[in-house]
């Protein structure tokens, strides 16, 4: 006849392999593969517990990189991959979810998540070929840079993660109402701050900033590249050169991203007497863009301070 200690024995090690074999079946989220560094940054606001690594940085095209063994075996381990979608990276991850061979991470399993599914993209097209150079039917993927469509991107983000690990489901969602109401009230700080940039127009290179000069009510009149993702020619940058002396009040200044090629922006801003800005177009690796809220606090900097002087005078 069993006696109680060996009861309460035997029931203990029974709950003890449930609770083993419930964790196995539905384990933690511990390793993230994502495409881009700023939703690497926010994957580690909403799971710190998790691994986290990104396929490209600040100084790469996230259009164009080779799908090396390395990612192929992020990929191949990680329980949830986030990307932009929209088709920024159709010339890489397909082929590197293909031979990761991880079923966890393929199109429609939970575990691949698309960011841009939680938002309303700019610029959608109906048709699209290779005369329009790289542009995406879908919408401009490049929505990280708006911060309020970042906002949705994380409420969804949370939503996944805790449909993928229901026992800290909770834990997600406090992170992310946490981080939501920070990030309400940083917006409402950039806006005011921003107040000066209001009207003043840029020449830049590509879309990689269209949504934050959206948000922040500047326009740029005119493009570096002859078409989007065509590297500049000397040709066009002469008649980008005509176009904006003719523009009153001249552009701010030239702008590109961290991974352009300066030398076009140096050829144009040399000539009109503008400031050149490379802009992070993602979070970096150290530095003042290190987190989503550096990357536009950093931004923000550079922008004001490349103001013309008699715009400057009338900041508060």
């Amino acid at each position: 006849m069993r006696t109680a200690s060996e009861a309460r024995a035997r029931l203990a090690g029974a709950l003890i392999i449930l609770a083993l074999l419930g964790g196995h079946a539905q384990a933690q989220v511990e390793r993230v593969f994502t495409c881009e560094p700023e939703w690497a940054a926010l994957v580690r606001v909403l799971a710190p517990q998790a691994q986290v690594s990104s396929a490209t940085h600040a100084w790469q095209d996230p259009h164009h990189i080779e799908a090396r063994p390395a990612l192929i075996s992020q990929l191949r381990r990680a329980q949830l991959a986030v990307c932009t979608g929209a088709s920024l990276e159709a010339g890489w991850l397909p082929m590197l979810q293909q031979r990761a061979g991880n079923a966890a991470v393929q199109d429609g399993r939970p575990g691949m998540f698309y960011a841009a599914q939680a938002v309303e993209l700019m610029d959608r097209r109906e048709k699209v070929d290779r005369s329009m150079g790289d542009v995406h039917a879908e919408g401009n993927p490049h929505f990280h840079l708006h911060p309020p469509r970042l906002l949705q991107v994380a409420g969804a983000l949370a939503e996944r993660l805790a449909q993928l690990d229901p026992a800290q489901a909770e834990a997600y969602r406090s992170r992310q109402r946490a981080w939501a109401a920070q990030w309400q009230q940083r917006m409402q700080a950039w806006q005011e701050r921003a107040a000066p940039l209001r009207g003043q127009t840029v020449v830049a290179q590509h879309a990689s900033h269209a949504y934050l000069w959206a948000w922040l009510d500047l326009r740029q009149v005119a493009d570096l590249e002859p078409l989007p993702g065509l590297p500049p020619t000397v040709a066009h940058l002469q008649q980008v050169l005509q176009r904006v002396q003719s523009e009153q009040p001249p552009p701010m200044a030239v702008v590109q991203a961290l991974h352009h090629d300066p030398q076009a922006g140096r050829w144009l801003s040399q000539r009109m007497g503008l400031p050149l800005l490379a802009l992070p177009a993602t979070v970096t690796d150290d530095g003042p863009a290190a987190t989503l809220e550096g990357l536009i606090d950093s931004t923000l900097t550079q922008l004001l301070a490349a103001l013309p002087a008699p715009a400057t005078a009338r900041r508060p």
